[in-house]
């Protein structure tokens, strides 16, 4: 369809609601970057928000009382990076780049060693935010902190010879290409380049970890490497991210169960094991064997299933990181659960605990919110540190006419016994599907990203898609853990309308009373994602996006204004086929959580994810995240023709495709969005 415009006057503005400034005010060339944050970006945003967060019948589309003024860009199978007219898209780190601005540099024909490797960009950029320089003041937006995930590699890009066969060298080369980076951003000479710091680091798939929370010590985690159970080595598979009041960056671990494996010829997995998708061949199912795209346990034995079949156990947690403090050792949190976290969405209650809400993205999994125990305090940064080690786990159950209840996993309540193998909250910690499985939460179709709206509080989640949705019961996976992962055919429900859901869609719920911590709901759907121009007539959940189609949304991420960005992820196997025929490339939008409009604001390049989004504090810069540019269908590149779907970004430069984050501004120097 044709992209949607707005010729309207951008300055018009709603009047000035109580303390906050007048829309007027934001616009380009009103306030410095440091005065726009000290005098409160929420605070001005709300301004601009607060009429028709009020109205009873929302502004249509197409008028100028939408959030966005920008000319949405068209659908794309371009390998570019297209963005609207009057904004500029830079690369400012992409795969193999030094972390410290400096050095080892990317070498052509994929030649730097491990040891290189471990000082550069990771491969599959993901989660990412954004952290001031140690003694700036926060409204700083000319440097700071860049902190990101670095989730999984191609191998047929990442080695010159490609996958076959493994050696210990390419193991190590792999593990240093996961985890996380921290690295310092300036803006010098009209562009935005990695300094060095003293904080620019790798955190990688062989950095050592604390556990915490109540499996740290416990019978689950203790290993023959560690007796005491409270240390692990390495974080990878990291998704999405969070970040905290006080300062620290989440990283979540997604999709650990592709690295373990074995050889063992009689190696059968335990059903637990099964039920977090373990095998022998490496994270595929045994119906469907497939060889593991990593296979690390033939050259690092942590991770042989039959050898140390504890080592899993030890992945599949969120992990708290201080950019600022390359001393501090990351920690792993277990009281937030075992599972394939998608990312963290941090907010507070109304007496200050602090509340997480975290997806489990995989085909009928769950949703959860952690409530800690203690409570935030500003003024004491140490005590804070500690928050995430100690609360409650809650699982979510949407019940039909729009209500929901959270079922918090304690150890006694809701079946979680001894008699059916929960003796202890450690146990609940690191089986934490099985536990959901037991209390009755409802499978969601894919839950992945979270993101809290900075003023309402409601709280949105994409619902990715979901193959295996509509074709037996029940509509809870078995109590007693045995479901296979994502194996299970849930009926369609309430919260999950469609049959075969292969577009996605996103709900919204405002938890009782506005209180994050509460025990109970209201939920609806925000839209049905997919492209209307495929609806039959005889089509019952049709596609009720206003403005821009798209499919498959997974990145959500609010800005501080309200503003909903939506970014997606089309699988290669299915970008522009059958159901995805006219969507094109994947994209990012932009969202008005009032009148339900979506304009579309970016288009990537060939065979990409888009993913990873944050803001300099002045919301004049975004970045976001290219993840595996030129990814075919068959997910790992042929490393003879490395070039044969993308060339971004190094286009006739280079030699490969490279994941890379782009900062992406206006010309004119005005808020992004606007």
């Amino acid at each position: 369809m044709n992209p949607t415009t707005n010729d309207s006057d951008s300055s018009a503005a709603p009047e000035s609601n109580g303390p906050f400034l007048p829309f007027a005010e934001l616009l380009p060339g009103s306030h410095s970057r440091r005065d726009f944050v000290r005098r409160g970006a929420a605070c001005m945003a709300m301004g601009f928000f607060a009429e028709r967060l009020a109205a009873d019948n929302p502004a249509p589309t197409g008028t100028k009382d939408l959030p966005f003024h920008f000319k949405g860009v068209p659908i794309s199978t371009k390998d570019t990076v297209m963005v609207p007219e009057g904004y500029v898209a830079e690369v400012v780190y992409g795969w193999g780049d030094p972390v410290n601005g400096q050095g080892p540099a990317f070498l052509r024909g994929a030649a730097n060693t491990a040891e290189e490797q471990a000082l550069q960009a990771g491969m599959g950029h993901d989660g990412m935010q954004w952290f001031p320089w140690p003694g700036d003041d926060e409204a700083r937006s000319d440097r700071g902190l860049l902190v990101m995930n670095h989730e999984y590699t191609d191998q047929g890009l990442l080695f010159p010879d490609g996958l076959e066969p493994m050696t210990k060298e390419k193991v190590a080369k792999c593990q240093a290409a996961h985890g996380v980076s921290v690295v310092a951003m300036a803006f010098q000479d009209g562009s935005w380049k990695v300094v060095p710091s003293p904080w620019s680091r790798r955190i990688t798939a062989t950095t050592p970890m604390k556990l915490t929370g109540p499996a740290a010590g416990s019978r689950h985690l203790i290993s023959p490497t560690d007796p005491d159970g409270d240390t692990a080595l390495g974080t990878f598979n990291n998704c999405a991210s969070g970040k905290t009041p006080w300062g620290t960056y989440l990283a979540c671990e997604e999709n650990f169960h592709n690295y373990c494996g074995t050889e063992a010829p009689d190696f059968a997995p335990t059903m637990e094991q099964r039920r977090y998708g373990l095998s022998a061949p490496g994270g595929q199912s045994e119906e469907e064997p497939k060889r593991s795209l990593y296979q690390w346990w033939k050259h690092d034995e942590r991770f042989d299933l039959a050898k140390h079949p504890g080592e899993a156990y030890r992945c599949g947690y969120v992990v708290e990181i201080d950019p600022t403090d390359p001393g501090a050792t990351p920690r792993k949190h277990t009281a937030l659960g075992r599972f394939k976290h998608e990312n963290a969405a941090v907010t507070l209650s109304q007496d200050q605990q602090v509340v997480i809400y975290l997806g489990d993205d995989e085909k009928n999994e769950y949703i959860y919110k952690f409530v800690s125990s203690d409570r935030y305090d500003p003024s004491n940064r140490n005590g804070n540190l500690k928050l995430l080690e100690n609360g409650t786990l809650h699982v979510a159950r949407f019940l039909p006419g729009g209500r929901g209840e959270w079922i918090p996993l304690i150890q006694g309540g809701h079946g979680l016994t001894q008699e059916n193998g929960f003796a202890k909250q450690e146990d609940i910690a690191v089986h934490t599907r099985q536990a959901a499985d037991r209390a009755g939460a409802t499978m969601m179709d894919r839950p992945e990203w979270i993101s809290v709206h900075p003023h309402s509080k409601e709280v949105y989640v994409t619902l990715t898609n979901n193959s295996l949705r509509g074709k037996q019961e029940p509509s809870v996976n078995p109590i007693d853990g045995s479901a296979t992962a994502g194996k299970s055919q849930p009926p369609v429900d309430a919260a999950n309308p469609r049959k075969n859901n292969v577009y996605g869609h996103i709900l919204k719920w405002a938890e009782d009373g506005g209180d994050a911590a509460a025990a109970a709901f209201t939920w609806d759907r925000f839209l049905l994602a997919g492209d209307p121009g495929l609806d039959s007539p005889e089509t019952t959940e049709k596609v009720d996006i206003i403005g821009d189609p798209f499919g498959s949304p997974d990145g959500l991420t609010f800005d501080p204004r309200g503003i909903l960005w939506i970014q997606t992820d089309v699988s290669t196997k299915t970008l522009n086929k059958k159901e995805y025929a006219n969507l094109g490339n994947n994209m990012m939008l932009a969202a008005d959580p009032v009148t339900k409009t979506v304009r579309r604001f970016l288009t990537g390049p060939k065979g990409c994810e888009i993913t990873g989004l944050t803001f300099t504090p002045d919301l004049k810069t975004m970045f976001v995240n290219i993840q595996h540019p030129g990814e075919p269908s068959t997910d790992v590149s042929d490393n003879t023709q490395p070039t044969a779907v993308s060339q971004w970004p190094d286009m006739a430069a280079g030699d490969r495709p490279r994941p890379a984050t782009v900062a992406i501004s206006r010309k004119d120097g005005g808020l992004i969005g606007m």
